[in-house]
């Protein structure tokens, strides 16, 4: 494998969650430990499973792993650091400021990127503390921070300051009230990061268009910081063996082999790994030590499966629909991860909808040009629109400049304008304009893809944005409101639909997602659990295989996180068109 040549002290994986950064983190950890080498294995994810994947206890402490000589491995739970980063901070406001002002504190540190921050926080000393890791040739992060928050450490200026003189319009900067006193040891990590002789960045992807779409957006932010020794492996290719008599399996290929030939421009100079798709779960010693074996695996046959494997039988997403339906209007909002297939979802109900007679509002701030080609016609009683997050944010930082950067000094304004640049002003960007779509939800249906997360939702509610701005206004004067904000905590309204697929680290994110919006007071209506090779009939072995291993995260969306699902099988045929959205929509039940 190319991204082990000649490996550096420090590794560090990146990717949208269920990639399998985990998984090659913990082989490539084997793999050095086979050429004698002393290997520490740390992970950030939230999603970690470092410990399950070896069969034992790791949490927040070096511990060696019995069954492999000179391997260690250590799992910064990013939660607890991020609680325990949130009370440092808010512990000493705690009782000296207003209740509303400290609940303000708390919610601007409750999100992704607090929690990155620290998890930081907690690797810094791995990066910079010689005397820690003096015993380990290699250091290897699972989860490695992004551009944003590398470029956050980096900023001149004094933080809490800025922070305690109320200059701030802040969507992140709260998470870095507490870093002044760290700065020396931040500075030395960032250098160590942007180090090639010190450190090598493996960006992980699927061969999915969106996936990949993702690490090149990932390469350009890494890079334009100095992070410019990067990698790409391109994890769970299909195999072209498997693709004989199984109608499906030769479609995956074609489909996946189609993209990989239109790789972004970032990344096609990049040093390039491909990993062929495994029948088998990647738990356990031997399974690990054969993924990135250079001799492919034996596949599946027909008597390696067991019995009684899937089809299985499932809600479809119409039954979802046909519930929405009888309310005759309301706003229904598909959240999920990236790549997740939202946007897709997101037509087929506007279309299952409309083909009832019933109006419907399709609304997105994906590509337009994505959502028409999905949609590929028109059909009566549905119109679409489209934001453009990137004209939104803009305007939206103009603004937040105009009126709370006009009297900032030169080092204020920096300040101001590298929040602005974070992940959250765009989503708060697009959920204003949003807000402008929500009102026509009293009359007809609105259906909209990609939401903003519980947390946004928050920090809006919180920082006396919209919600508060109306309540102020209308309270007093006895007229009757209802802000975006309270519509989406109202389920006679609102209809949330989280989306996922049928494997651990995608559901896991999909349960804290669920959790974000419970905190927003936002419970979401239903899950739908997209792409199932469960539910489709398949004869290739190896996807017969994969079916089997869905059954468990199948049964933990049915009988523990949703109060209701739906499962979308994985199609032959792309959903593209209006006859296909429809078909997608009927298939499970």
């Amino acid at each position: 494998m190319k991204f082990l040549d000649q490996a550096p002290r420090f590794l560090f994986f990146t990717g949208k969650g269920g990639v399998g950064k985990t998984s090659i983190a913990c082989a490539s950890a084997l793999e050095l430990t086979r050429l004698n080498k002393r290997v520490l294995l740390v992970s950030t994810d939230p999603a970690s499973n470092v410990g399950q994947v070896f069969g034992i206890r790791i949490g927040n402490q070096i511990t060696n792993v019995a069954e492999v000589p000179n391997l260690s491995a250590l799992e910064i739970d990013p939660q607890a650091a991020a609680q325990a980063y949130r009370d440092r901070i808010v512990g000493p406001v705690r009782g000296v400021l207003p209740d509303a002002v400290v609940k303000g504190i708390e919610e601007q540190l409750s999100g992704a990127c607090t929690t990155e921050i620290a998890a930081f926080d907690e690797f810094t000393a791995l990066l910079t503390d010689g005397a820690l890791t003096q015993n380990f040739d290699h250091i290897i992060f699972d989860t490695a921070p992004t551009g944003h928050t590398i470029r956050m450490l980096q900023l001149p200026g004094a933080w809490s300051g800025f922070l305690e003189d109320g200059k701030g319009d802040a969507s992140c900067l709260g998470p870095l009230a507490g870093l002044e006193k760290q700065r020396t040891q931040y500075k030395a990590a960032v250098d160590a990061l942007a180090d090639p002789l010190k450190t090598r960045l493996i960006l992980v992807a699927r061969a999915q268009a969106a996936t990949l779409n993702e690490a090149a957006r990932t390469h350009g932010e890494l890079a334009g910081i100095g992070l410019s020794k990067q990698y790409l492996v391109i994890n769970g290719v299909f195999p072209e063996s498997e693709t004989v008599h199984d109608a499906l399996a030769r479609a995956i290929f074609d489909r996946e082999q189609a993209v990989l030939a239109n790789l972004p421009d970032a990344l096609r100079d990049l040093p390039t790994d491909q990993i062929g798709l495994k029948a088998f779960n990647l738990v356990g010693l031997a399974p690990l030590r054969q993924l990135l074996a250079a001799a492919e695996p034996a596949v599946p046959t027909a008597a390696d499966v067991p019995p009684g494997a899937p089809p299985i039988s499932a809600p479809s997403l119409a039954s979802l629909v046909e519930a929405i339906a009888r309310e005759g209007h309301g706003l229904v909002m598909l959240m999920g991860k990236g790549g997740v297939g939202k946007t897709t979802l997101a037509a087929a109900v506007a279309v299952e909808l409309a083909t009832r007679s019933l109006p419907v509002h399709l609304t997105t701030s994906d590509p337009a040009a994505h959502l028409m080609e999905t949609l590929d016609g028109t059909l009566e009683h549905l119109t679409v629109s489209r934001i453009d997050p990137h004209e939104v944010t803009e305007h939206y930082r103009a603004q937040v400049l105009a009126s709370k950067g006009a009297k900032l000094d030169a080092a204020g304004r920096a300040v101001l304008e590298e929040d602005l640049r974070s992940p959250c002003t765009e989503e708060i960007a697009v959920f204003q304009a949003f807000s402008r779509v929500i009102r026509e939800a009293g009359k007809k249906f609105v259906v909209m893809d990609t939401a903003p997360t519980g947390h946004t939702l928050l920090l809006l509610d919180a920082t006396g944005a919209y919600h508060r701005d109306v309540a102020r206004q209308m309270g007093s004067s006895g007229r009757h409101f209802t802000t975006p904000m309270m519509q989406l905590q109202d389920p006679r309204q609102t209809k949330v639909l989280i989306v996922t697929l049928a494997e651990t680290t995608p559901v896991l994110e999909a349960a804290n997602l669920q959790t974000d919006l419970r905190r927003a007071g936002i419970e979401p209506w239903a899950w739908v659990i997209n792409n199932s090779v469960a539910a489709a009939a398949v004869t290739s072995p190896l996807l017969q295989a994969r079916a089997h291993n869905e059954l468990r995260e199948i049964a933990a969306v049915a009988t523990h996180h949703a109060s209701r699902y739906a499962l979308v099988p994985l199609l032959k045929d792309e959903p593209i068109g209006m006859q296909r959205l429809q078909l997608l929509s009927k298939q499970g039940a």
